[in-house]
């Protein structure tokens, strides 16, 4: 048996798939997308040779091999999902590393007439530029034996409309944690060497449609066990000599320099007061008498007078440092994640604090409790999809979402197990629900829950079973940087389907749209409750580029 296709991005092969899926030779896309699609090869003989493309875009061509990734968690919920793939731990097709960094080779090998025992799967991705000419464009790939002989031809034709792709308004974020990226790597914190290694994972980043960061002023107080410290890497260095405090920013501006060459747009300052409940300080090293010290952290009460004229001083001066930099209206203050009602008080005071002083940026926070909006203590409510529907009530003109390690049952998320169309649904959704931020916590977050110890993605992929597999990152750590992931490519496809929405949406207007992406689902999509056929999202994508094309013709 040999079976060689072209399949959707959307399709995940594991070990043991017999490649029963449709396959693929063309599709319609406009300029400027990107359009991602694999290559299987499940194969009883064995399959060695050079993999090669021919194309006039091949300038704008990648190529990743698919490779197998741990999957020790798949879910924590007992409920049997009909689109997670497995609830079985074991391995899953996740990690995508360039396929040049095995010179282009691929060994499908076969024991004894055997099936090979893991599937070669290639993946490969066009990014179209926004000047390319309409027209078809076919895509040759060619597995080609030493000896010159080709194991195989496919082709995939790409039609180009004469039409641009919308860009991209959401703002995304997933939390980048440059501590890990410290640990991981073995380089001393804001070394040179940490420096360049934190640039190659933000120009990753940004190669999955995130366009805003985290930015650790003082050493974010998140996934941090009560009394323990997370490696301090505060970038602002603060003085105290009575009760005034000074400020360096050298450090600042170098990562906001370093943002601004990797496509980073928008700024997202660490969070003011511990998470959860926003009950205590954050950990803030502090020089004093020449001595540095956490003056604040788990043993400072959130409304200690000390820490809140400390914050007077600070966020005035953090905020002034941004506007000299020129990013101050893309700038965003956090105050403390996930508080609940009980905290609203001591929420509601940290917020007096912090606002009057931060100008034109905003404040924003993941919660799910309307009050905290209704009482004007955020401008961007930040709200778990599962909790999402009261807020979308109110129409509120800077809605964004979240999810996390939960929900876990039936609304989308980018879990190990998950189908892809689920991961990618999120698009979608976001589109008609008229969201414009979307925040996740893990980017790449390398620890064991509370970073009670460090972890290694590639023994674990699930914080050493704290949370499904896949939640804690969406790249993996390479020899010189970070490598993607099939998640982290299928949410940037998700966030295209959003712009293809947009683009629509010129000529039909928002409600025609909206009207279209029910219609093909055969009724009202929603947070909860939305196709599960995978089926869905190429159709809805065809029908929108017909229409496209109706109006540019």
């Amino acid at each position: 048996m040999r079976v060689i296709k072209q399949i959707s991005s959307l399709e995940k092969i594991r070990i043991g798939d017999k490649l029963n899926m449709p396959e693929l030779t063309s599709t319609k896309v406009l300029k400027g997308e990107r359009y991602s699609y694999q290559i299987a090869i499940v194969s009883d003989v064995s399959l060695v040779g050079k993999f090669e493309i021919e194309s006039p875009l091949l300038p704008y061509i990648r190529t990743y091999a698919v490779n197998q990734s741990v999957m020790d968690n798949p879910t924590t919920i007992a409920v049997r999902e009909i689109d997670l793939i497995t609830d079985e731990p074991g391995l899953m097709p996740d990690l995508l590393t360039p396929l040049s960094e095995q010179n282009n080779i691929i060994q499908a090998r076969s024991y004894y007439g055997k099936v090979a025992s893991n599937p070669q799967t290639v993946w490969i991705e066009v990014n179209l530029p926004k000047d390319i000419a309409k027209g078809s464009y076919p895509i040759t790939s060619r597995l080609i034996q030493e000896d010159g002989t080709i194991l195989f031809e496919k082709t995939m034709t790409l039609t180009v409309l004469d039409g641009c792709i919308e860009e991209q308004t959401l703002l995304y974020t997933r939390w980048f944690y440059v501590d890990c990226i410290s640990n991981y790597h073995g380089v001393e914190i804001y070394s040179d060497e940490h420096f360049a290694l934190i640039e190659a994972y933000l120009r990753e980043a940004v190669d999955v449609g995130i366009n805003m960061i985290l930015v650790p002023i003082h050493t974010p107080p998140l996934d941090t066990a009560v009394g323990t410290t997370r490696p301090c890497v505060q970038l602002v260095d603060i003085k105290k000599e009575g009760d005034t405090y000074t400020f360096g920013f050298e450090k600042l501006r170098r990562f906001v320099a370093i943002c601004k060459r990797a496509g980073i747009k928008y700024y997202e300052m660490a969070h003011m007061f511990s998470q959860w409940g926003a009950k205590f300080a954050a950990n803030i090293m502090v020089e004093e008498n020449g001595v540095k010290s956490y003056l604040f952290g788990w043993n400072v009460a959130a409304t200690d007078p000390r820490y809140q004229d400390f914050l007077r001083q600070y966020v005035a001066a953090v905020y002034g440092e941004m506007k000299a930099l020129g990013v101050a209206d893309h700038t965003y203050f956090h105050i403390s994640d996930e508080p609940n009602i009980n905290n609203i008080e001591a929420y509601q005071a940290a917020a007096e604090i912090i606002k009057p002083l931060i100008g034109e940026s905003k404040t924003f926070d993941a919660l799910s409790k309307y009050e905290f909006y209704e009482k004007g203590l955020v401008e961007c409510p930040v709200t778990c999809i599962s909790h999402i529907d009261e807020f979308l009530k109110h129409d509120i003109p800077n809605q964004w979402a979240y999810y996390c390690c939960d929900p876990q049952s039936i609304y989308t998320n980018s879990f190990m197990a998950m189908t892809s169309h689920r991961t990618r649904m999120l698009g979608v959704l976001l589109y008609k629900f008229d969201i414009k931020g979307f925040l996740h916590w893990g980017l790449n977050f390398y620890n064991s829950a509370l970073s009670l110890s460090e972890i290694n993605p590639y023994v674990t992929s699930a914080a050493g079973g704290s949370y499904p597999s896949g939640d804690a990152f969406i790249l993996y750590p390479s020899k010189t940087g970070a490598y993607p992931s099939i998640r982290g490519k299928i949410t940037y496809e998700a966030i295209g389907d959003l712009n293809l929405c947009r683009t629509l949406e010129k000529y039909i207007g928002r409600d025609a749209v909206v009207k279209m992406i029910d219609e093909v689902a055969g009724g009202d999509v929603r947070f909860d409750d939305y196709p599960r056929d995978s089926a869905y999202l190429p159709a809805l994508r065809a029908k929108m580029l017909d229409e496209i094309e109706k109006h540019l013709s």
